[in-house]
């Protein structure tokens, strides 16, 4: 299961990067916030300013996608 996570993760993490231009630094923080602090990364990214609502909600979209 938990290489289930850590590819669903990658693949989240790679379309941040690819499809919405959030750098590795802001992935970096939201990440290391995440392990401080159990929460979504998305959400995390949100809170922190990183990403817009917009974004937060193509990245709900995407994740539907990806889960259907």
């Amino acid at each position: 299961m938990q290489n289930v996570v850590h590819i669903r993760n990658a693949s989240l993490i790679k379309f941040l990067q690819d499809e919405l231009e959030v750098s590795q630094a802001a992935i970096n923080m939201a990440v290391r916030h995440c392990e401080q602090d159990p929460g979504p990364l998305p959400i995390v990214l949100w809170q922190y300013g990183l990403i817009s609502l917009e974004q937060l909600e193509q990245i709900y979209d995407w994740l539907d996608a990806a889960c259907a």
